[in-house]
């Protein structure tokens, strides 16, 4: 199964993706990671035949709009923007696919909207980072004072792909193939070369955070069957046993744990490809 690209108009923005070629099967909304964008299921995809597979680029990632100036990217805009894609493609039911912190907005969609998510897959991320509570201050301050310095930065150029491949390879560990389908996706041309097309608000400090008892709550209130990915060892910011714990408040979850690296989907499609199928088979 082959991507091609698309333009949606959802919402008085644009939404731009990769939907696969020929659209006919089980109808799966795919939301990639944080500064990622929908390339980041192009390996995946050829692996999974039968479905009617939609990759977005969330809002100012990839090729799809930036949030007006003046407005904030946080978790309830996202899922209502993952709905009004739902709306926009005519889809009433559908399973939502997620990787990282598409996963954590897949989670929390299937939380706030029971009735229109048949099934979930949520790979290395299940209900968004936490907050210690003890931390609300400082993280207010810090991401204020980001939004006020934020008109002073510029943004760099590099100018040639080689320099931003690299840096996706080191700080994802990411193969250069797979690295090189990010960064193609994910940089402009600018004067003397290119530059990283995503919103440099994506890059601010998160205003706040759910609490992990607000998580738990979340969690527990998702209807649908559950497929949790993880790869092993976890990620400093997500890791063992709480990743692992979350999973027992699914009312209908399962989980398969294999060696790899957080982009485990790209670096090992066939092997998630396999789980994902059995899933939606059973």
């Amino acid at each position: 199964m082959t991507l091609e690209p698309f333009v949606l108009p959802v919402a008085g923005t644009r939404v731009a993706g990769l939907r696969s070629t020929p659209a006919a099967g089980t109808r799966v909304l795919a939301l990639h990671g944080w500064l990622d964008n929908a390339a980041s299921f192009v390996p995946l995809a050829a692996a999974l035949p039968g479905l009617d597979l939609v990759a977005i680029d969330l809002p100012g990632h990839g090729h799809s709009s930036h949030m007006p100036p003046g407005t904030q990217y946080n978790t309830p805009g996202a899922i209502c923007h993952v709905l009004d894609v739902a709306d926009t493609l005519g889809w009433e039911r559908f399973t939502l696919l997620g990787h990282s912190m598409g996963a954590g907005i897949a989670s929390l969609t299937a939380a706030a909207a029971p009735e229109r998510v048949e099934r979930l897959i949520a790979i290395e991320a299940l209900g968004g980072l936490r907050g210690p509570e003890d931390e609300t201050a400082q993280r207010l301050r810090e991401h204020v004072g980001a939004v006020r310095a934020l008109p002073s930065k510029k943004l760099r150029v590099f100018s040639d792909l080689a320099a931003p491949v690299r840096a996706r390879m080191m700080a994802n560990q990411l193969s250069e193939p797979c690295a090189r389908l990010l960064v193609e996706r994910g940089v402009m041309p600018v004067e003397g070369g290119y530059s990283w097309c995503s919103d440099q608000r994506l890059m601010l400090p998160t205003a706040m955070r759910l609490s992990e008892a607000q998580i738990d709550d979340l969690l527990a209130a998702i209807e649908c069957p559950t497929q949790v990915i993880y790869a092993t060892p976890a990620q400093s910011y997500y890791p063992e046993p709480l990743r692992s714990e979350r999973i027992k408040l699914l009312r209908d979850g399962r989980l398969d744990v294999f060696p790899g690296t957080h982009h485990l989907h790209m670096e090992h499609p066939a092997l998630v490809a396999d789980v994902i199928t059995r899933f939606l088979g059973g």
